[in-house]
């Protein structure tokens, strides 16, 4: 299990206000803010409120548990029309970076005007590197919204290393 970093409310919505602010500050105007499910729902809603734009949402499959991953696959896409538009793709985090490049390599065949991207935070390790992040973190970002599931995951993790092996 990697070592693990928690986020309280009070703490995620300081970042997330922070990511935003420094989007508008950037000058940058977007048509679309497009949040990649599940995290980037949350922070995608604030800057796009921020931004007085319109919003989508992406769902892309690439954990299956804690610490692991899996190669990303684009479960839904958008509805909205992005060709010609100026784009900015929001996430809480890039981890190795396959998830953004597949998004954006992915929505790029929409020929919009412009694509950037905005997380939270960013591993050192990442083959990715967004337009916008605020920290680089080599820990397991546990967001406030995932502390039921990390913790429902090291229980299970647990009680299989008490089970004796057979073999």
């Amino acid at each position: 299990m990697p070592r693990l970093r928690y986020l309280s409310w009070s703490q995620y919505g300081e970042l997330v206000t922070k990511l935003a602010d420094d989007v508008a500050s950037s000058g940058e105007k977007f048509d679309l803010v497009i949040g990649i499910a599940r995290g980037g729902i949350p922070v995608a809603m604030v800057i796009a409120d921020r931004q007085g734009t319109k919003i989508d949402f992406i769902n892309v499959k690439s954990y299956t548990d804690v610490g692991e991953r899996v190669k990303p696959q684009i479960l839904t896409t958008i509805v909205e029309r992005i060709s010609g538009k100026r784009v900015l793709i929001v996430d809480d985090l890039v981890d190795g970076g396959e998830t953004m490049q597949t998004v954006t390599e992915y929505l790029s065949a929409e020929k919009p005007q412009l694509m950037k991207t905005a997380v939270l935070f960013t591993k050192p390790w990442s083959t990715f590197v967004p337009d916008f992040s605020l920290q680089t973190v080599d820990t397991w970002i546990v967001f406030p919204y995932e502390r039921g599931e990390v913790r429902r995951s090291k229980t299970q993790k647990r009680q299989k290393e008490l089970v004796p092996r057979l073999d």
